[in-house]
């Protein structure tokens, strides 16, 4: 590992799994060291199937995390919160935690470890308001890493609490743009989560990977393409194949503590990229098939397609976006906007292959989104990926559509949404 190795050089070698580089440069990240002997501490224990546990976005039925920035919730009475990772948790893989709405805490947790996350010391643990029951929020930030869960615990005497879900939620289908690749964070930088944490009060899934084509076929190592992927738990990562070997567990969509009202799906620069041989038919083909599933399972959402950035070119003295299938999502989104499919629209099953005709009539369900003008080129990091400032821009476009669009007022008015983005300049004399 790349990073690792630079690590070791600079005789950082304890903090590998956690490095950071930011422009080519080791940021310095000194996350605390939570790994407990259990057997030193009295503890009240829940296992991972306890009620009073919320499980956010995707995982699997053995409790094992998946796809980018999944989660867990949970309120709790005391001062303290440890949690026991099961044997199927990717080693060292970075989770963020926090309490109530404070700032984001991250650390490296250890396969078959119980780590302390919460104690008495801990900031904001004995203020009572305005988040009261006290929560407790955690997030795996790789989306190439995983975690299981095997207990949760609180003091002694102490309990869980079960929070109900937010009364709206949304949900992002994607590729490796949505999952946050390269950004500090990843999961927890991508605009995706910006836009589910930064409207505030809004469950949000992130049902991406990277390098993910929607059309099913192999592309950049994903075996399978989104049209099919999205109906299971798992992703189509090495991991998924370790632990799933027999094939993935199909997504129990009834299952899910709410159902999305908004479903932002940005797929197609895989696609579009000359190495993965997908044709303009098979992507349009594949794109119908998702958002048919999207309406099949979830029938009163709403879909918005957005529409493709694939970095930015030299143009004379100056630059200009590129762009990918752009008269194909166009003429995606007027599909689904005809007569013809809105009197009897069809769903499509990822699981079965199947197509069915609904027994009645749709209204007009799918909308576009331009990402024209949002980002500059120098928003493109090295990667061709965002970076943090442009996938911070993205989400703010994106949140204000949904205000515009949907009337969805934005209610996250002061904690943290994304970590170490507090720039400034305190010297007014250069």
């Amino acid at each position: 590992m790349l990073v690792e190795k630079l690590s070791c050089l600079l005789g950082l070698c304890a903090l590998a799994r956690g490095t950071i580089l930011q422009n080519g440069q080791v940021r310095t990240t000194n996350y605390p060291d939570t790994k407990i002997d259990v057997s030193s501490y009295d503890f009240q224990s829940y296992n991972a199937n306890a009620t009073e546990l919320s499980y956010k976005g995707r995982w699997d039925s053995k409790k094992v995390s998946w796809w980018s920035a999944p989660g867990l919730v949970f309120g709790f009475t005391g001062d303290i919160v440890a949690i026991t990772f099961g044997e199927l948790t990717s080693n060292t893989t970075l989770v963020g935690f926090r309490i109530g709405g404070m700032d984001w805490a991250f650390t490296n947790v250890t396969a078959g470890a119980t780590h302390l996350l919460v104690s008495n010391e801990t900031a904001g643990v004995n203020e009572t308001y305005p988040v009261n029951p006290l929560t407790f929020e955690l997030r795996v930030t790789n989306w190439a890493y995983g975690i299981q869960i095997d207990k949760v615990h609180v003091a002694a005497g102490e309990s869980l609490v079960k929070i109900p879900p937010y009364n709206r939620t949304i949900e992002f289908i994607g590729d490796s743009l949505s999952a946050g690749m390269y950004t500090s964070y990843e999961g927890l930088s991508s605009f995706a989560y910006g836009v589910g944490a930064g409207l505030g009060e809004t469950e949000y899934y992130v049902t991406a990977y990277p390098g993910i084509c929607v059309t099913d076929q192999d592309c950049w190592g994903n075996p399978r393409g989104q049209s099919h992927q999205w109906f299971y738990a798992s992703d189509t990562s090495w991991r998924s194949t370790q632990i799933w070997p027999d094939g993935p567990e199909p997504w129990d969509f009834e299952k899910q503590d709410t159902i999305p009202d908004l479903v932002f799906i940005n797929l197609g620069t895989n696609d579009n990229n000359e190495a993965n041989n997908v044709t303009s038919e098979a992507y349009v083909d594949a794109y119908k098939k998702l958002i048919q599933g999207v309406h099949g399972k979830y029938p009163k959402a709403q879909v918005i397609v957005m529409q493709l950035w694939m970095g930015f070119y030299a143009y004379g003295n100056s630059y200009q976006q590129n762009l990918g299938y752009e008269q194909e999502l166009q003429d995606v989104v007027a599909y689904f906007n005809s007569d013809e499919y809105l009197q009897a629209p069809t769903v499509w099953d990822g699981t079965t292959n199947t197509t069915s005709t609904l027994d009645a009539p749709s209204e007009s369900f799918v909308h576009y989104f331009s990402t024209k003008g949002i980002m500059q080129h120098n928003d493109i990091g090295p990667q061709w990926h965002p970076t943090d400032v442009g996938a911070i821009k993205v989400a703010s476009h994106l949140t204000q559509f949904v205000k515009l669009t949907f009337g969805w007022e934005m209610v996250a008015t002061g904690p943290e949404i994304f970590h170490e983005t507090t720039y400034w300049n305190d010297e007014q004399s250069y």
